[in-house]
C-alpha cells in the first residue's frame, strides 16, 4: 500500500469513527428526557399533590373573601360540609383505632405502662407550652399600649362562652364526660366521651381473651373501610379549604384585626418558637427531625389552617403516623387522647391572651399569681375536647377562676379569635404527632428503618 492509499484509509476510518461517536450522543440524547420535559412532568406532579392544590385554594380563597367579601360570605356551607364529613368519621374511627390497640397491646400491664408513660409526656410538655406563652407574653408585651376599662367595653357577645365556663366546675366535667348511653357519646362528637368508651370497650376484650379476638378482627376491618371513607372525603379537601378560607376573610376582613396585630404577631412568634425551639429538641432526643415531620405532614396542616380545625386532620393523622413506622395499638391511644390532655398551641393561647388583657387593664400580675395561673390553667384546659369554641371556653374558664383580671377583656379577642385559632390548631397537630412518635420510640416499638426512609422520601419530594 502506498502513501496515498494509507492516508485515505486513515482518512476513512477517521470518518468512520467521528460517524460513531455522534451517532451515539444522538442516541443518547434521544433516550434522555431532556429538561424542559423533565421540567413538565414535575411541574404535573406538583400540580397533582394535594397539599398545592389546597395551598392554592387557601390563596384564592383569601383573596375572593378580600376582593368580594359580600360573597365570600355565602361561601361557608362549604367550608362548614366538608368539616361535618371528616367530625361524621372522628369518632368511629377513634372508638376503632383505641379499641384496636388496647386490644392489640394484650396486657392491661402493658396498657398502664403506656398509659403513665403517656400521661407524664403530656403533663411535662402541656407545661412547657404554658411556660412559654407566659414568657412570650412577658417578653413582647402585646398589650402595652392599650389602655382600658371594664366599663368601656360591650361584654355582650362573650356571654354565651361565659355561662359554657361556669359549668365547666369538677362536677359538670366529670358529668361532660360520661355519657348517658352508649351511642349519645358518639352523636354528641364529644372526643372525651368516646375516648371514655373505646377504653372501657378495649379493657373487656382484653379480659376476655381469644373470645374477643373476632370482635377485634372485625373492628380493625371496619376501621379500614372508614379509613377508605376518608380518602374519599379527602377528595374534596380543596374545595372545603376554599370555602372555609373564603369565609373567614370576608367575615372578618383585614381591618377588623389590624389593632391587634400586634397579639397576632406575638403569638405566632411564640409558637413557631415552641415548635422549632421545644419540639425540636424533643424530637432531636427522640432521634428524628420536626422540620422532616411537618413536611411529611404538609397536607394535613394545610387543611387544619384552612378550616381552624385539628379534628379535620385527626383521621389522616391516625393512618399516616402508622405509615411512618409508629405501633398502631400506640398511636390508636395516645392520638385521641391528645386532643384532650395535650394542647400545647391552646395552652400558649391561653397564658399569652391573660397577660395580653391585664396588660391593657394595667393590672400587674405578682409570680405567685402567675404560678397559680399556670395551675389554673393547667386544670381548664383538661376536658372541653368537643365543646364548641373550646379554646375561647377554656380561657373563659381560666379568667373565671382567677378573677384578679377582668373577664370583660375577652370581648377584644372575639375578632382575632379565628386568626390565632389556626395556628394553635397547628401547634396541637404537629405536637399530637410527636407525642404518638416519641411514645413508640420509649416503648421500643417505633421501626426505625421504616420512620427514616418514609421522612427521606418526603423531603425529596
Amino acid at each position: 500500500m502506498d502513501m496515498s492509499e494509507r492516508i485515505r484509509s486513515r482518512h476513512q476510518h477517521s470518518r468512520r469513527y467521528v460517524g460513531n461517536q455522534v451517532a451515539d450522543e444522538m442516541k443518547g440524547t434521544m433516550n434522555t428526557p431532556s429538561l424542559v420535559s423533565v421540567a413538565r412532568a414535575k411541574s404535573i406532579l406538583l400540580l397533582r399533590r394535594q397539599y398545592f392544590q389546597v395551598l392554592v385554594a387557601i390563596l384564592l380563597g383569601g383573596g375572593l373573601g378580600y376582593v368580594e367579601p359580600k360573597f365570600a360570605v355565602q361561601l361557608k356551607p362549604i367550608g362548614d360540609t366538608f368539616i361535618s364529613l371528616i367530625r361524621m368519621l372522628t369518632g368511629p374511627i377513634v372508638f376503632c383505632t383505641v379499641v384496636c390497640g388496647i386490644a392489640g397491646m394484650g396486657d392491661v400491664k402493658k396498657l398502664g405502662r403506656v398509659g403513665a408513660k403517656t400521661l407524664l409526656y403530656f403533663e411535662l410538655v402541656s407545661t412547657l407550652s404554658l411556660v412559654v406563652g407566659l414568657v412570650g407574653g412577658h417578653l413582647l408585651r402585646p398589650g402595652i399600649g392599650y389602655r382600658l376599662t371594664s366599663a368601656s367595653l360591650d361584654v355582650s357577645d362573650i356571654a354565651q362562652y361565659a355561662s359554657g365556663a361556669h359549668k365547666q366546675n369538677a362536677v359538670d366535667m366529670l358529668k361532660h364526660v360520661v355519657p348517658e348511653t352508649f351511642a349519645s357519646a358518639f352523636v354528641g362528637g364529644n372526643l372525651l366521651q368516646v375516648l371514655l368508651v373505646s377504653v372501657i370497650a378495649g379493657l373487656a376484650l382484653v379480659t376476655i381473651g381469644e373470645r374477643g379476638r373476632m370482635v377485634s378482627d372485625f373492628i380493625d376491618s371496619f376501621a379500614s373501610m372508614l379509613f377508605g371513607m376518608v380518602r374519599i372525603v379527602m377528595k374534596g379537601a380543596t374545595l372545603g379549604a376554599f370555602g372555609a378560607i373564603a369565609f373567614a376573610v370576608g367575615t372578618f376582613g383585614v381591618g377588623s384585626v389590624a389593632p391587634l396585630l400586634k397579639l397576632i404577631g406575638a403569638f405566632y412568634i411564640t409558637i413557631t418558637f415552641f415548635v422549632v425551639v421545644v419540639l425540636g429538641a424533643i424530637c432531636r432526643l427522640a432521634g428524628f427531625s420536626v422540620s422532616s415531620f411537618i413536611r411529611y405532614v404538609g397536607s394535613e396542616l394545610l387543611i387544619v389552617l384552612s378550616t381552624s380545625s385539628s379534628e379535620a386532620a385527626l383521621p389522616q393523622m391516625l393512618e399516616k403516623l402508622a405509615r411512618l413506622g409508629c405501633s398502631r395499638s400506640i398511636v390508636g391511644l395516645v392520638v385521641p387522647a391528645g386532643y384532650s390532655f395535650n394542647l400545647d398551641g391552646t395552652n400558649i393561647y391561653m397564658t399569652m391572651a391573660v397577660l395580653f388583657i391585664s396588660q391593657i387593664f394595667n393590672v400587674d400580675l405578682s409570680w405567685e399569681q402567675q404560678l397559680t395561673l399556670i395551675g389554673v390553667a393547667m386544670l381548664t384546659s383538661k376536658g372541653a375536647s368537643g365543646v364548641a369554641g373550646a379554646a375561647f371556653v377554656m380561657l373563659t374558664s381560666t379568667l373565671t377562676a382567677f378573677p384578679v383580671i377582668p373577664v370583660s377583656g375577652m370581648v377584644l379577642l372575639l375578632g382575632i379569635h379565628r386568626f390565632m385559632g389556626t395556628g394553635l390548631a397547628i401547634v396541637n397537630t404537629v405536637g399530637n404527632g410527636v407525642a404518638a412518635i416519641v411514645i413508640s420510640a420509649w416503648e421500643d416499638e417505633l421501626d426505625w428503618s421504616m420512620l427514616k426512609r418514609t421522612l427521606q422520601k418526603s423531603n425529596d419530594h
